[in-house]
């Protein structure tokens, strides 16, 4: 639900009762990830999707339903033959949606809601599968490790549920977590699903040029915070970048060297000047971040290769550098260049190949970090 966080927030703000349906499990080919949700308001305004169209009808009454009678649901859908596009995927997967109802002025709802609509990071843990009495308790669980909510008063095992809650919440993971019986003192354990919501990803871009204006609109349409930076003042300009979340005039290296970032940033550099290139690569390539980019010919990507390895940049840290940036689209505007970056950015982020899929193998939707920290 923290997927559509601002609309809840602003639901709840306006005092509106509403049923929101969550994806908690996913199997096959399933158009939504867990952590997407649905919610249906007591006047029958809808926001959000769990299926892409498939299963929202269903959904949908699953929700009504919910709000008449204040109870949690948790629902299975997969592939019906006879009649997928009423009751079935007919990409034919399988997911499971927790439908919770939830009240206007809900402390935990309201407190949870707010602080990822404000881009804070936060968690919200819900009971999916275990003892009847403990279905769709919640736990609110901050960064600090401190939560609020309950478990039917059994302490022990809200320590244990917030620790696993927060473990994802440090990586910025949404998923499912299995507490054994063992330590728990609960008779045939249970399961949580975590939703966790982190600050926007950034992308800094390097070079106040063109190309840079279209991929700063391609970085905010895919979520990310976005740096402009370049040590040209009369380039660097509000007018220029009006979608850039932030605009720095410095010299690239100087700016990276003091600025923050983490494993899901990812750096584009456009300049395509060894006098910015050389030593901004230099500092990039060192850094645990998700993408380093930089764009330029053949030519240039082979004298910016050599002139790195003068530096003393390794073959394993040159091996991380994408360049030329961008996949093979055959494009030359602006725009085309920036869908082209923005594809590479996708495909590496989620581990795609970047060939056409007509003709290919390869599953549609690829299954993220199966094996961290728990998460199914």
């Amino acid at each position: 639900m923290l997927d559509i966080a601002e609309e809840l927030d602003r639901w709840m703000r306006d005092g509106r009762d509403f049923a929101v349906a969550t994806v908690v499990t996913v199997g096959g080919s399933a158009p939504r990830p867990p952590g997407a949700a649905l919610a249906v308001d007591a006047d029958g305004t809808v926001i959000g999707s769990v299926s892409g169209g498939c299963v929202e009808g269903a959904v949908y009454d699953l929700c009504v339903q919910a709000l008449q009678d204040g109870e949690p649901v948790r629902e299975r859908f997969g592939y019906s033959d006879e009649d997928a596009f009423a009751v079935g995927l007919t990409c034919g997967g399988v997911i499971e949606v927790l439908v919770t109802p939830v009240h206007a002025g809900d402390p935990l709802f309201t407190a949870g809601l707010a602080a990822a609509a404000r881009g804070e990071a936060v968690a919200l843990a819900r009971v999916v599968r275990g003892p009847a009495e403990l279905l769709g308790r919640v736990l609110l669980v901050r960064p600090d490790g401190s939560y609020e909510g309950g478990l039917d008063g059994r302490p022990a095992l809200e320590r244990t549920a917030a620790a696993q809650a927060r473990a994802l919440l440090d990586v910025g993971r949404t998923g499912s977590v299995e507490i054994s019986e063992d330590g728990s003192h609960c008779p045939g354990g249970l399961t949580l699903f975590v939703e966790s919501s982190v600050p926007a990803p950034r992308m800094i871009v390097f070079g106040a040029v063109d190309f840079a204006a279209a991929l700063v609109r391609a970085g905010k349409f895919l979520g990310y915070r976005v740096t402009v930076c370049d040590a040209r003042p009369v380039f660097a300009t509000r007018s220029r970048f009006p979608d850039a979340d932030e605009i720095v005039v410095d010299w690239p290296h100087r700016y990276l060297q003091h600025t923050a970032t983490d494993e899901r940033t990812v750096l584009c550099v456009l300049t395509h000047d060894a006098k910015f290139d050389i030593p901004l690569l230099g500092e990039a390539l060192r850094l645990p971040v998700a993408f380093v980019g930089a764009m330029g010919s053949r030519r240039t990507h082979e004298d910016r290769d050599r002139r790195l390895r003068e530096v003393g940049v390794s073959e394993r840290e040159l091996a991380r550098l994408r360049s030329p940036i961008g996949l093979d689209l055959g494009g030359r505007t602006p725009e085309e260049t920036a869908l082209s970056i923005a594809a590479e950015i996708v495909a590496v982020r989620n581990g795609g190949s970047g060939v056409p899929l007509t003709g290919s193998a390869a599953p549609i939707h690829r299954d993220r970090d199966k094996t961290v920290l728990g998460v199914s």
